[in-house]
This record gives C-alpha cells, structure tokens and sequence, in this order.
C-alpha cells in the first residue's frame, strides 16, 4: 500500500459541511456536553460515527503505540499528521486531533499543517511531554494566542491543563487559574485532565467551557451533564481496554483453549 502522505502545507482541501470549526464548536454545550470516544485509525473512527457520535476525537497514545511508537511526541510529526489525515477522511463528521505540545513546530507552521489534514480542531497540553514539567503560565498563554492568530475562527482550540497530574502545589488553583488564562488567550475550552471530584469540577466550570476526562474515578456522564460540562472525553481509555482485551485473548490461544470465552 502506497503511504499516505499529508498534502502540501497551504493547500487546504474542504470537507463535507460538516467538517467545520463552526460545526465542532456548536456541539460544546454546558450542560448537554459532546462525548468524545477517541479513536486511534480509521476504523475506529468509522465506529465511532456509526455507534451515533457527533465528531470524532484522536488519542495521540492510541494513534502513537499503533504506529509502533510510544506516545509523548515520540511520534515522527509527519506520520501523526498522516494518521489524522487518514481519520479525516474515514468519516463526515468534524475531528479533532491530539497533537500533545505541538511537536516542536511554530504555531504558524503548526495551524497550516493541521489544516492540511482536515481536523477542525486539536488539544494543546501545559506540559513538556518529555520531561513532564509544567510550561511555564505565561509561555503557554502566549502559544496558544499565536495559535488562535493563525488559525483564526476555524480551528477549536482545546486547551489541556496538567495540573492534576503533574503532582503541582494545589492543583485546583492551578487548574482554575491556567484555564482561566488559557480561555482568555483564545482557547474554547480548557482540559483539565484528571480532574475527578464534583467539588473540583464545579470550581472549574464556573471558569468557563470544560473538557472533563471520563474515568472510574469521575461522576457518570449524566452527573457531569448536571455540573454544567461542555465536553467529555475518554483519551486513551478504550484503546487501552481492547488492548487488555486482545491481550487475554491472546493468552487464551498459547494456553490451547477458546478466545471467544477469555
């Protein structure tokens, strides 16, 4: 199969309607949030948009371990953007794309080739992928208006907030005081990932639109409906259980017996 290659930086190619920024934007609503089951290739997508789902979202982890890297941008930028692209154009509906810190590129050159791909919108994290520090407040502000200047209207901006992760000093205060920022700076809404408990969340919502990670430790998705989020996501989660799957499976084959009772 020949590779698929991201088309030339500047040479937009428009979707369907619904591949817009306008479109994706529309369907962050405090209170009714977008759910995002995150897919990792075009399969996945596809059933995402066949199971109902408005949009699509990717997990750089899952995009990243299925092209044989490990995730925290040790992905090649090329073959990222290549994966989105293929997602892209698997489904009509918007996608959004994990692109972690940006892989080193300019925020110009970074609008330019995601656009290429078709996304409508991406997340930007707080954090060195590498190193797992925190960038620097004012830093990070500053990215993500270059960002929101490139892009114009056309680009949904997620902005993703470490602080509950990061093992930070207070990281509700953080949270609260980064999303606020990053929200002024021209991000639509602010991820605060990790964050779990209904006292936190509320704090943050008060803030403006939230992107809340769904996990074990969260309320149910109607509870987070009633704190007023505008968006759920599941990151790496589903990828991560098939794999858990696939992997009893497997287990199941060595050992002599059925994988369809594993």
């Amino acid at each position: 199969m020949a590779p698929v290659v991201t088309p030339p930086m500047g040479e937009w190619r428009p979707g369907p309607p619904a591949h817009t920024g306008q479109a994706l934007r529309a369907l962050h609503r405090p209170g009714k949030p977008l759910v995002l089951a995150n897919a990792w290739d075009a399969a996945s997508a596809r059933a995402v948009q066949e199971a109902g789902f408005g949009a699509v979202a990717t997990t750089s982890a899952g995009v990243a371990l299925s092209l044989g890297y490990a995730d925290n941008e040790a992905t090649p930028v090329g073959e990222m953007l290549d994966a989105v692209a293929r997602i892209v154009r698997a489904v009509d509906v918007p996608v959004t794309a994990d692109i972690e810190r940006g892989y080193g590129l300019p925020p110009a050159q970074l609008v330019e080739r995601l656009a290429a791909t078709g996304a409508v919108g991406c997340n930007l994290e707080d954090s060195d992928p590498r190193t797992r520090e925190m960038v620097d407040v004012d830093r990070h502000a500053d990215f993500l208006a270059a960002i929101r200047a490139a892009a114009g209207p056309d680009l949904v901006v997620n902005a993703r907030v470490d602080a509950f992760i990061r093992g930070v000093d207070d990281p509700l205060a953080t949270a609260v005081d980064r999303s606020r920022r990053f929200l002024a700076a021209g991000a639509d809404c602010a991820y605060p990932i990790g964050a779990s408990a209904r006292a936190d969340i509320a704090a943050l919502v008060a803030v403006g639109p939230v992107n809340i990670l769904f996990t074990d430790d969260t309320p149910a998705l109607p509870d987070l409906a009633a704190l007023g989020v505008a968006r759920v996501s599941f990151g790496e989660g589903i990828h991560a259980a098939l794999a858990r799957t696939h992997a009893r499976m497997l287990a199941a084959i060595a050992a002599g017996t059925s994988p369809y009772r594993a």
